[in-house]
């Protein structure tokens, strides 16, 4: 069986388990996404048929919480600080280096080899050690666009 059948099994195992159960969209689209990687059109559609709520709904909760995923995802999940303390000790700069060494242009966020996502967030909790960026759950901190590539290279 190939992965993308073991794949769409498990999801109509996973809708057969929550069919007729109020409250379940949540729960669901985050198994489907635990299965999938990611919770791709066919897939939304197929759990919005399954569990009797309008696509509009699916959508609406997919877009609203940033725990779901409408693309694929690398294996690394760069999240780059842009707050304040961040900003000030040249967070910009950075993320231009993390962006350069990725090769991945303003608008794109995931490598096309899947290996990293880039994600830019308000504030990581690490004010002391600005500019800061996380990949996985490792913080790296007093950051500067020289140190970016061997840390990433690590990842690679």
């Amino acid at each position: 069986m190939s992965d993308k059948a073991r794949e769409w099994e498990a999801l109509a195992k996973l809708l057969a388990k929550y069919r007729g159960t109020k409250g379940s969209v949540i729960p669901v689209l985050q198994q489907a996404q635990a299965i999938f990687g990611y919770l791709p059109q066919d897939v939304l559609v197929e759990i919005a048929e399954k569990l009797e709520v309008p696509i509009s709904q699916i959508y609406g909760v997919v877009t609203f919480y940033a725990q779901f995923h409408l693309e694929p995802r690398g294996k690394n999940i760069i999240k780059s600080c842009q707050g304040t303390a961040c900003h000030v000790r040249g967070a910009k700069a950075v993320l231009a280096a993390v962006r350069q060494k990725l090769n991945l242009p303003e608008g794109k966020s995931t490598t096309d080899d899947l290996k990293f996502t880039l994600e830019t967030v308000a504030c990581l909790g690490a004010c002391g050690l600005a500019p800061v960026f996380m990949v996985n759950d490792e913080t790296h901190g007093r950051l500067t666009p020289e140190k970016v590539s061997a840390i990433l290279d690590k990842y690679a």
